[in-house]
């Protein structure tokens, strides 16, 4: 037999037995801790910041795993509560966890940062949750919190890494003004950052993002690389939260979050349907001049109608070859020049002023009246962008 047919059967033989998912497999910090024994937590009372998608690469619940390994003792939930059924922006009540029978401490209640009374009796606390890449997204501003409050009370927290579902390369969007730094933007890193949680917190806790420095240790992923997208990493996908259903939907929530933000001005950007955020649209709005206008900038759309709604459906994924934070911009740009005469900020009036808080600026207000080109809004943003990746490197663990 000749030796290029061997090496075509032994290469067919391989892929048989260790499929690409196998061979691509990526471990997330818990499964790299139980390697460990959990070494670096036995002896100590354990907090745990969680939610449904601390799981391991099995499936397996942190909290469940950590409860029968080492002294567990409470639990804190973020946003959208332990197990992620509660609504964007809605309260979170502290309760007891039916799978552990642990007190669940809400961090989405009357308080987004952990008091003394809740840390009492806890040696280190560990956070175990998987975030989505977009600064906007808030696990990482619960992250952040707890940061601050254990660097307050001398506590140990530990950071279980988890993959980035956008990958590590793709750093896009405008920078945070610090006024307007907020649980929508709690660290001064671009809409889409390309780091880990374990990469972030080291970067945060270096530079003081939190107050006080705390004693903080990460427990890194095994094979995961900067160029991977959720795909790659062969982990199942737990929905983060009731509107990012599915790994698929990351990159749509970056494309069209800030737009989506525009509260009061009638907008629609798939809330309440099967596929949220793949769709950015207006009530009354002509569809397919809005999107005849979108091609002609380069976005991949078509027209779609919805109830009194009209606008554009995207076609995304994490590997596509646009600016996913710059489509936001894009959107509402062209959506004024429809809207001609008057201001579509002109209803806007949200005491809260979310919009400026996802954004990190009011700054896009002025130059989309003024009728600024998108592109030019757009590459205001590159200095703070490469000045970001200049200071990240050394924080990068992979």
């Amino acid at each position: 037999m000749k030796p290029t047919l061997l090496r075509w059967i032994a290469l067919l033989w391989c892929v048989m037995i260790f499929p690409a998912t196998s061979m691509a497999k990526v471990l997330p910090g818990i499964d790299v801790l139980s390697a460990q024994g959990f070494a670096s937590l036995q002896g100590k009372r354990v907090g745990l910041v969680t939610n449904q998608t601390g799981v391991s690469a099995s499936g397996a619940k942190t909290r469940v795993v950590l409860k029968k390994n080492v002294n567990l003792v409470a639990l804190f939930s973020p946003e959208h509560g332990i197990d992620g059924t509660v609504g964007a922006g809605k309260y979170v009540a502290s309760r007891k966890d039916s799978l552990t029978g642990l007190p669940v401490w809400s961090l989405y209640g009357p308080t987004r940062k952990p008091t003394p009374e809740m840390l009492r009796g806890i040696d280190v606390l560990v956070y175990d949750m998987q975030d989505i890449g977009v600064r906007s997204y808030t696990y990482v501003s619960t992250m952040a919190k707890c940061m601050e409050a254990c660097g307050d009370a001398g506590i140990e927290f530990m950071v279980l890494d988890r993959p980035n579902p956008l990958g590590g390369d793709r750093v896009e969007g405008p920078m945070v003004e610090e006024k307007w730094r907020s649980f929508v933007g709690q660290l001064p890193v671009p809409y889409i950052h390309g780091m880990t949680v374990g990469e972030l917190a080291n970067m945060a806790n270096a530079k003081g993002w939190t107050g006080k420095r705390c004693k903080l240790t990460v427990v890194p992923m095994q094979g995961w690389r900067r160029n991977m997208t959720w795909t790659e990493t062969g982990l199942p996908w737990v929905q983060t939260s009731p509107n990012i259903p599915r790994a698929s939907s990351v990159p749509y929530y970056a494309a069209t979050s800030i737009f989506g933000s525009l509260e009061g001005a009638a907008l629609d950007v798939g809330i309440g349907t099967t596929n949220p955020f793949e769709m950015a649209g207006s009530c009354g709005l002509d569809a397919a001049l809005f999107c005849a206008r979108l091609v002609k900038c380069g976005l991949p759309v078509k027209p779609y109608l919805r109830s009194e709604f009209g606008g554009a459906r995207l076609a995304l994924t994490a590997l596509t070859d646009v600016n996913l934070a710059a489509i936001n911009v894009h959107l509402l740009a062209e959506l004024q020049r429809l809207r001609g005469k008057g201001s579509i900020f002109a209803r806007y009036h949200d005491p809260d002023d979310i919009l400026w808080k996802v954004y990190g600026s009011t700054s896009l207000r002025a130059d989309i009246e003024k009728g600024t080109a998108a592109e030019t809004i757009i590459a205001g943003w590159a200095r703070g962008v490469q000045g970001f990746r200049g200071s990240r490197q050394s924080y990068l663990l992979y």
